[in-house]
């Protein structure tokens, strides 16, 4: 018998570009970006330096307190810079990519053969480690710790979300074998959440908990089911992969070789024909998205709109991404743009502002950061069973005591990407969040 969540409280945004069910093979890029910053709580040190050759699987920098945790190379090619910015902190490493790639071979073999520290080991060698996450502080694992569960979301439910089922459907057997393998990483459970309105072939796999979810955004957020099945207590550990990387970590022990192949949505009102497309981790995207684009005036986000990064200028594919948004830059003023019955197309929460079946929003935030409306809009769109209000707020006090009351452990900034939509703050509450889980973690550990 499946497991269920259901949700009432948040709220589904159908904007305008969803992906085709189509999948092309996008052009070898020239150059790769790795970009340490990405990796929160990392500390960076390098193993390479401009001109080095590297092969696809090669080591570039590892963890300074932890040299186990490794990150490799996408492709092979040559380090063509490492950019720094204040005091030396390392911010890029570009590297100019081979015509085709060559590969550092790995002995891997089929899941059931090898032991749990032997797993670890090739995927801390290979850079595979640095896709599993953890809860509390949602940063990369631990891999001396002992997860309590591992939970997986097939289940993309924020706006023009990537359908897993789709873009896994012809890779069904490296994800099987994915999740054989990180099977043997716990001794407790492994959850794997899929969108209760449907039934895909993934519905039927077994030896795993399937849950599931019905509701709005952000069902699909590993943190709705993790409340629900396994509380994190004091001390407990939870660790969250998502579902293509289950299939590159299946791939890997078929073939022993690091090929970070992810199949992106590029997806958004802005873009010509949105779709599906193969490229790799780190792609420079600046000729890729040439002819694509309806026009220069847009966002382009890697990931999706509620919590991705603007790459508009620096337009790399970043490490965890699976999506490519492009949505209006909304630099235009409005007549009365300030009075929401004169604002065509937009979206209101409180249903004040004319809305269509697709939306056509834009990056504008109608408005300033100002101090926080006390009105419950934020419980209104908060599924978890946490006040997220006097969260922010302890979380903006650096107040660790009342932080851990108030649940910050159990959450992720993902999980507040909703409240940045509707705020009538403007308060940009995942930033808050993360500070305040960097701080939970150096004090806590």
């Amino acid at each position: 018998m499946h497991k269920q969540v259901k949700i009432s409280k948040g709220l589904n945004i159908n904007l305008k570009g969803k992906p085709a069910h189509k999948i092309v093979d996008a052009p070898r890029s020239d150059k790769y970006v790795i970009k340490p910053t990405e990796f929160y709580g990392i500390n960076p040190r390098l193993t390479v330096k401009p001109g080095d050759h590297v092969d696809a699987g090669n080591t570039l920098f590892y963890h300074k307190y932890n040299d186990r945790i490794k990150f490799t190379s996408p492709v092979s090619g040559t380090v063509e810079d490492i950019i720094r910015g204040e005091k030396r902190k390392i911010l890029k490493i570009i590297i100019q990519a081979d015509t085709t790639d060559t590969f550092k071979s790995f002995k891997t073999d089929k899941p059931e053969k090898l032991t749990k520290e032997q797993i670890l080991n090739l995927l801390l060698d290979s850079g595979l480690f640095a896709t599993i996450k953890q809860r509390p502080y949602d940063v990369i694992a631990n891999p001396d710790d002992q997860p309590k569960a591992i939970f997986i979301s097939l289940y993309d439910s924020a706006p023009l979300g990537v359908d897993y089922t789709f873009i896994l459907k012809h890779k069904i057997k490296a994800f099987e074998n994915g999740l054989k393998t990180v099977k043997k990483l716990t001794d407790g459970k492994v959850y794997l959440i899929v969108n209760g309105e449907t039934v895909t072939d993934f519905h039927k796999i077994s030896d795993v908990e399937i849950v599931k979810a019905f509701g709005p955004h952000p069902v699909g957020n590993v943190s709705v089911s993790i409340e629900q099945f396994e509380p994190i207590g004091k001390g407990d550990r939870i660790w969250t992969i998502n579902p293509a990387d289950v299939a590159l970590i299946g791939d890997f022990f078929e073939t022993g070789h690091y090929n970070p192949v992810r199949t992106i949505a590029l997806a958004g009102s802005k873009v010509k024909e949105p779709m599906y497309y193969n490229i790799k981790t780190g792609a420079d995207l600046s000729d890729f998205l040439k002819d694509k684009l309806t026009d220069d005036n847009v966002r382009i986000i890697s990931g999706n709109v509620l919590t991705g990064s603007d790459i508009t200028k620096d337009k790399t594919l970043n490490f965890y991404d699976n999506e490519i948004s492009v949505i209006p830059l909304g630099n235009k003023n409005r007549f009365l743009g300030w009075m929401p019955f004169f604002a065509e197309n937009r979206k209101s929460f409180y249903n004040f502002g004319l809305t269509s079946k697709e939306l056509d929003l834009d990056a504008n935030l109608f408005g300033e950061e100002r101090a926080f409306v006390m009105n419950e809009e934020f419980e209104a769109v908060m599924p978890l069973d946490i006040y997220p209000v006097h969260l922010l707020k302890a979380a903006l006090s650096g107040d660790v005591e009342k932080m851990e009351q108030l649940g910050i452990l159990e959450v992720a900034p993902e999980d507040f990407a909703l409240l940045d939509y509707i705020s009538s703050s403007k308060i940009d509450t995942q930033e808050i969040i993360r500070k305040g889980l960097d701080i939970m973690q150096v004090e806590m550990g």
